[in-house]
């Protein structure tokens, strides 16, 4: 049953990236909290589908609240899917969408690609490190050794500081089509929420471990809850923009 073929195929993607990647996902733990601790933000950035993991992460329920969010709608898929992937592919664009948000030196931000070979992601991270962040990259390692599309020659894992690898296969789909030469399921967005949240939890346990009470959203719809939200919103409104 392909259905089961997928659940099982993701759930040993979580087990492999709980084993392999976990002193990554601790380093970049450490360094958002080491922001967070100085009011800093966490920034997160994607293209396309990778985008769905940076809106996912922003103000939610039982989510860190210091996260800006970089939404540039022109690479969003309900602007025009084929539009969004020719401009994820131009070069020039990132620092124009780094400009209209505020950003600071000793902060970090993860840049979220799986293949991590296209122009704007490259040029979202090289730009953010000239700003004096820190990058983080969540892609995929089967892509290494493949050609870029950024005249440098360089993919988003030679930019980045650290890379946390989501170990999806190269074309991403994990289950394949009995009888063509096809596959389903796309991991990266599984593996890429099971990544952030993992890194998330853990900066909220180093904080605790200062004795800094976690900055975390509750839902709305539990008694207190919206008070308790409009606190955090009235102190870091100035510097997340989509609040």
């Amino acid at each position: 049953m392909l259905a089961s073929k997928f659940v099982h195929e993701i759930i040993g993607h979580i087990h492999l990236v709980e084993k392999e990647e976990r002193h990554s996902i601790m380093q970049a733990a450490d360094w958002i909290a080491d922001s967070v601790a100085r009011d800093g933000l966490v920034h997160l950035f994607g293209c396309g589908h990778s985008h769905l993991l940076v809106e996912d992460f922003f103000y939610r329920a039982g989510g860190m609240v210091p996260v800006n969010a970089i939404l540039e709608t022109s690479i969003m898929l309900h602007e025009g899917a084929v539009k969004s992937s020719k401009i994820e592919r131009m070069t020039g664009y990132a620092p124009v969408i780094l400009d209209n948000y505020n950003v600071m030196a000793g902060e970090v931000i993860i840049v979220i690609s799986n293949s991590g070979i296209n122009s704007l992601p490259v040029e979202m991270a090289q730009s953010a490190k000239e700003r004096g962040l820190k990058v983080v990259a969540i892609c995929s390692s089967a892509y290494f050794n493949d050609e870029t599309r950024h005249p440098s020659g360089k993919r988003l894992s030679d930019i980045a500081d650290l890379v946390i690898d989501n170990h999806m296969p190269h074309g991403d789909a994990l289950v394949e089509i009995p009888d063509f030469s096809m596959k389903m399921a796309s991991g990266s967005t599984v593996i890429g929420s099971v990544i952030l949240n993992m890194i998330m939890t853990s900066v909220a346990e180093k904080l605790v471990e200062r004795g800094i009470e976690p900055p975390v959203y509750v839902s709305g719809n539990i008694p207190g809850g919206f008070e308790r939200n409009q606190v955090y919103i009235d102190k870091y409104r100035q510097r997340i923009k989509h609040l």
